[in-house]
């Protein structure tokens, strides 16, 4: 085990950390007797270790945490998204490549979705970007039978609650019909389980397909079904620092209001190194007071909201003292 400084965490937390088990098998393992601590052999989950501490499995030492890397998935259709099912469905899991670490979902897609499954190796990484609190945006492309009404699509906006489970805003539009069916785009933040099929069918429109085509910032793109595709490791470093909740913006309500927190800019508008302090008086001095007023002068909800989904960038250049850009976010 690494002697690289790190919290204090249970044991079996660890044990699912290096890879080696979920944390619900490494209880039974130290159930079964197979964990030891500093040659004591446990016998509760209940331990808190250190990088201090010797822990061994079946007597042999554990191999330091990989780092922590993300993977995009197009998950079919006919796969439960589960290490085990107690019916003996195919899983998500068993269909992947046999040389690739163990890893868990970033949320889930249930039996009949398809579309981008998140997966990755690090437990604390997936539940920050699954948690509801993060504000990350999920877009869905849907196929119901029946007649979708567009108005009563529009409502969803507002929030709905079935059954005493209240489902927060959701955007809904018809994209097009298809005979008895109807093609819906829809975007949510929470994905409470089954949000989306629930609610259509509350409205009379049961889903004959779903694919989820983006989760934040991490798209579908033309991934074949089936296929694996990791991130780059330098888009989880840039992307793990914003993963805290999102600030809510008290002047506006709509789903869009607060983009993914994985987008990068330009290089140049965020890594630039700075000139150092500007003397008194000086060209730049004054353009800095330009800069300043100009950005007093952007309406409130633009500057206070990290949430338009635009956000104003101003770069010196050679020629003019100020110019001020739109800049759009790239999206990987």
């Amino acid at each position: 085990m690494s002697e690289a400084a790190a919290p204090p965490e249970r044991v079996a937390k660890l044990l699912a950390r290096v890879g080696l088990c979920s944390r619900r098998d490494a209880e039974r393992w130290i159930a079964a007797g197979r964990v030891s601590v500093d040659g004591q052999v446990l016998t509760t989950p209940a331990v808190t270790i250190t990088a201090a501490n010797d822990v061994r499995v079946d007597g042999m030492p554990l191999s330091s945490p990989e780092r922590p890397r993300l993977w995009r998935y197009h998950k079919p259709a006919g796969l439960v998204t589960t290490h085990r099912d107690e019916k003996g469905r195919p899983t998500v899991f068993d269909a992947l490549p046999r040389e690739l670490p163990r890893v868990i979902s970033v949320g889930r897609l249930d039996l009949n979705s398809e579309g981008l499954l998140l997966l990755t190796n690090d437990g604390a990484l997936a539940r920050r970007l699954e948690l509801p609190a993060t504000g990350w945006l999920r877009r869905y492309k849907v196929r119901v039978h029946g007649e979708a009404d567009p108005d009563r699509l529009a409502a969803l906006e507002k929030g709905i609650t079935l059954n005493g489970v209240a489902y927060g805003p959701i955007r809904a539009s018809l994209e097009r019909r298809q005979g008895s069916n109807a093609w819906i785009a829809l975007a949510l933040r929470e994905g409470k389980n089954r949000e989306v099929r629930r609610v259509l069918e509350h409205l009379g429109l049961p889903v004959t397909r779903l694919i989820r085509l983006s989760f934040g910032a991490f798209q579908l793109g033309n991934l074949a079904r089936g296929e694996l595709a990791e991130v780059a490791k330098k888009v989880i470093r840039s992307g793990r620092p914003a993963i805290a909740p999102a600030r809510r913006c008290s002047t506006s309500s709509r789903t869009d209001a607060l983009p993914p927190p994985a987008f990068r800019w330009p290089a140049r508008l965020c890594s630039t190194p700075s000139p150092g302090p500007a003397r008194l008086g000086s060209k730049r001095c004054r353009a800095a007071r330009l800069r300043q007023s100009l950005s007093n002068a952007i309406p409130r909800q633009s500057r206070s909201c990290e949430g338009t989904s635009r956000r104003w960038a101003k770069a010196l250049t050679p020629r003019s003292c100020l110019v001020t850009r739109l800049v759009r976010p790239v999206r990987d």
